[in-house]
């Protein structure tokens, strides 16, 4: 049966938030000056949301791993008229019931984690380590940039790219304050070849209810240096960068652009803030607009390289949501491609997929001087 919006809430005229048929959370952002849409009805009749998958944990690694086998019949590919990101309209449904909009986040109808909230059991000794499969708790919400089906982030307006970032933040701050959430992950995976299930231009959010193990890497770094020195590790790697300059790419006077010292990929850049914030939600209302233009800026760059539009994978580090991290860990990107020449990507082999041992075939200083070059 469809379902009215339950709740509307508007908060300062910038987002408000509407259910979908199914109960699912949707929340529409509105581009400076533009009004939000005030009422939304999602006509479609929805079975209602199935239950969580499994989270099993792996005694070899200490790893949690996510099994959603339910994610295998998700829409795959489809053609414009039957993407489900693009708006509701002519009696065609989408996930969008509306097409007055600016940006919206929705939560994923083929979730990895959730809709179900909870803690994990955290083993403190191996005789407690579990053997069962726990319900695969968590959030995952998808966020839509724009009506258009064409383009990407890196087409999107100085407007609206600032809007997609006040969105990040807003979502940042809600899914932290989630019933056993301990690292909020946003990303975009951009392009066929990484291996994106819809065209449309838009990312992921996962709130996960565990310290991911590339993010408890990064955090064990960044505690141990700030133990022994009292700084933070990214504002000493960002200020060496500045210092050797070879690699910076851009600069702003909130935010710098370099490919780093040890790049793992053959395209890889890092936009790091200058002032230490653990997150989104930290950032001030001029650092977030600045934030907007570079990254949109270094993505140009990244198009600009080739003839044709450049695979990557957006990955937004924020601190995990213990204070011992939050005081030692920076807020940056991540943005890799595995595009290595026009008509070459670079594939993760036996040292790097089997050992995590990267190789890369191209300096990092080369990377810069061309992500210089680019006229935007």
């Amino acid at each position: 049966m469809a379902a009215e919006n339950l709740a509307s809430t508007i908060h300062a005229g910038q987002w408000a938030s509407h259910r979908l048929a199914d109960g699912r959370e949707a929340v529409f952002f509105a581009d400076a000056g533009h009004a939000l849409p005030k009422q939304i009805t999602d006509e479609r009749e929805l079975d209602p949301r199935g239950e969580p998958g499994e989270l099993r944990y792996d005694r070899l690694t200490g790893d949690w791993v996510a099994v959603a086998a339910h994610r295998q019949s998700r829409t795959y590919l489809p053609p414009k008229d039957q993407c489900p990101l693009c708006p509701s309209v002519d009696g065609r449904h989408s996930e969008i019931p509306t097409g007055d909009f600016n940006v919206v986040v929705f939560e994923n109808r083929f979730p990895s984690l959730g809709p179900a909230l909870g803690q994990l059991p955290m083993p403190s000794t191996d005789a407690q380590l579990p053997d069962a499969p726990h319900r695969a708790v968590g959030r995952c919400e998808v966020v839509v940039f724009t009506p258009d089906h064409a383009g990407s982030f890196g087409s999107l307006s100085d407007t609206r790219a600032r809007t997609v970032v006040e969105a990040w933040a807003q979502r940042t701050r809600e899914l932290s304050a989630l019933d056993g959430i301990e690292q909020v992950f946003i990303f975009e995976n951009r392009g066929q070849d990484i291996g994106v299930t819809l065209h449309h231009p838009h990312g992921q959010i996962y709130a996960y209810p565990y310290v991911t193990p590339t993010a408890k890497k990064i955090a064990a770094q960044a505690r141990e240096y700030y133990e022994n020195t009292h700084k933070t590790l990214l504002g000493q790697i960002l200020e060496s960068e500045i210092n050797d300059a070879d690699r910076i790419v851009a600069r702003g006077e909130h935010f710098t652009v370099f490919v780093p010292y040890a790049a793992r990929w053959p395209l890889e850049a890092h936009l790091v803030p200058h002032r230490h914030v653990p997150d989104f939600a930290a950032l001030t209302e001029e650092e977030k607009d600045e934030l907007a233009i570079m990254y949109r800026d270094l993505l140009r760059r990244f198009d600009a390289l080739y003839d044709t539009p450049t695979p990557y994978i957006a990955a937004w580090h924020q601190a995990p949501l213990n204070a011992a991290d939050r005081a030692a860990t920076r807020l940056h990107l991540q943005l890799t491609s595995p595009r290595r020449a026009e008509d070459k990507l670079k594939f993760l082999a036996g040292s790097e997929a089997a050992m995590g041992a990267f190789i890369n075939d191209i300096t990092p200083e080369q990377t810069a001087a061309r992500l210089r070059e680019v006229n935007l």
